[in-house]
């Protein structure tokens, strides 16, 4: 470039530098003095936004003045448009505020007009700007619409609707499950643990966005599904459940029984912590059925590990639905797992088995569970169910506790084959769903699930894959994958001729 086309090009940027040598002048004139460092901070706020739009405005009019000229241009519909109009504008929403872009439109008769300028400069296709639309996610993600609007006003200065906000956010993760499919997967050694793990919870739901499975069972007991108030003893009719699943990596930790649950021998012990989760990757969602996140998750377990040549855990609430998923899901992968059924949730069928023979708040009730836990842990259910059955006979109890009582060993009965904790322990395993039930809190209740939170399935979805991603640590290098994607799908998809059109 020489020197005059270099001054030629500054020159388009006069209107900025005028509106920042005013912004100067005023902060060095004698009256600036008087302001506190508040005002200075506001002042240049609002006109440094107003530069930074001016700078951008100046710049795009400078590409609008230089674009070149096509003899025609040929859409992906063969038909070439050789009729040349300079001067079609639209306006862009940005974080700085809005300017115009005015660039060349070609145009064909009964083709839609193309306007090659917009795919140089990746323009997205609605108004909003690629940085206003991840600016709205982040926001929209981190609390309510009306926060996040009041977020974007606030740091931009450009007012935009909580509908606007809702519809940017579904947007920005379109290419989230695509992403994943081409991701790398995380690096990790053959001797680490590959941990699955699943759970569900419930999303409030605007009305028609219900399964239809809900809305009749709520209909079926007479209830109004949205109804405000529910009954004493009434199912809640008014939530869809979301699916969430998690892969991680852990290096095998051994631990003894006196590592989870001490004994009350009053000796001293220094507990081994379990296995620590690295490399972890969350997904969920409120659209797909279970079967469909389990697919994923495996999926990712077999990016991580395709040739099936590390120990696969997978830790379950018990769930027979559940089980029956993802053992169908191992074998259509060809892997061997390994079932562990959460140690946490059979500590609360020991709890129910306990005040069926103690008085509520008795201090005995926790080392009756203590007991039972540490057999389990060390032998399995069997001897438990037979010495709970035998206290049942034992004592004269009341017709419910009974029932409670077999409830409690049918359940270990059933989820024998998952509760062989000595094994686990013993090869390092993790026999908890902890990572799993912190990532209903963080993805789903801090968010989702706030008060008068009532969700579009659309919106539901998209804030709960963000707020995944995000956790994931993957927001970032996403959110330039999906600009790309953006230009494929909004530009390059409408030209027959690629090559000038990169972003």
């Amino acid at each position: 470039m020489d020197a005059a086309d270099l001054e030629g090009r500054l020159a388009a940027f006069g209107a900025a530098r005028g509106l920042f040598d005013a912004l100067v002048e005023e902060l060095g004139d004698p009256a600036a003095d008087e302001l506190t460092h508040a005002e200075l901070e506001e002042r240049i706020a609002a006109r440094g936004r107003e530069v930074m739009r001016q700078m951008l405005q100046d710049h795009l009019d400078l590409r609008s003045i230089r674009e070149p000229r096509r003899s025609e241009v040929t859409g992906t519909d063969r038909v070439a448009r050789r009729r040349i109009e300079p001067g079609h504008a639209r306006l862009l929403a940005t974080v700085f505020g809005t300017v115009s872009v005015t660039r060349i439109a070609y145009r064909a008769l009964g083709a839609s007009n193309l306007h090659p300028m917009d795919a140089g400069l990746n323009l997205p296709g609605e108004r909003a700007s690629f940085g206003l639309r991840k600016l709205a996610a982040i926001e929209a993600v981190r609390g309510s619409f009306d926060d996040a609007k009041t977020a974007i006003e606030r740091a931009t200065g450009t007012r935009i609707g909580k509908r606007q906000i809702e519809q940017l956010t579904e947007r920005a993760a379109v290419d989230i499950e695509a992403f994943y499919r081409q991701a790398p997967a995380a690096a990790a050694t053959a001797g680490h643990l590959l941990v699955l793990s699943f759970d569900g919870k419930g999303i409030v739901m605007r009305p028609e966005h219900l399964r239809a499975a809900t809305v009749k069972a709520a209909a079926a007991k007479g209830g109004n599904a949205m109804r405000t108030r529910l009954a004493s003893g009434e199912k809640n009719g008014r939530k869809r459940m979301a699916v969430l699943a998690t892969v991680y990596d852990a290096k095998p930790a051994v631990r003894t029984v006196e590592d989870v649950i001490a004994g009350d021998t009053g000796a001293e012990h220094e507990r081994q912590p379990g296995p620590k989760a690295v490399g972890k990757w969350l997904t969920g969602s409120v659209t797909d059925n279970a079967q469909t996140v389990i697919s994923d998750a495996f999926d990712q377990a077999e990016q991580r590990d395709p040739h099936h040549q590390r120990t696969w855990i997978v830790l379950l609430d018990g769930a027979n639905a559940q089980i029956e998923q993802i053992k169908t899901e191992a074998a259509v992968h060809g892997v061997s797992i390994h079932l562990v059924c959460d140690l946490i949730h059979v500590l609360e069928y020991l709890w129910k088995a306990a005040w069926c023979f103690h008085e509520t708040g008795d201090p005995a009730a926790e080392a009756f569970v203590a007991e039972h836990a540490r057999t389990i842990l060390t032998h399995g259910p069997a001897r438990v169910i037979d010495e709970l059955r035998r206290h049942a006979a034992e004592h004269d109890l009341t017709e419910a506790k009974n029932e409670t009582i077999e409830k409690v060993c049918t359940y270990l009965e059933n989820k024998n084959p998952y509760l062989d904790y000595a094994t686990a322990l013993r090869r390092g395993w993790p026999i908890a769903t902890g990572i799993i039930e912190g990532a209903c809190r963080h993805l789903i209740k801090d968010r989702l699930d706030i008060t008068g939170a009532r969700w579009s399935l659309p919106g539901a979805e998209a804030v709960l894959k963000l707020r995944a991603l995000i956790a994931n640590g993957d927001f970032e290098s996403y959110y330039t994958w999906h600009r790309h994607r953006e230009h494929q799908r909004n530009h390059q998809a409408h030209y027959q001729d690629k090559i000038s059109l990169a972003a």
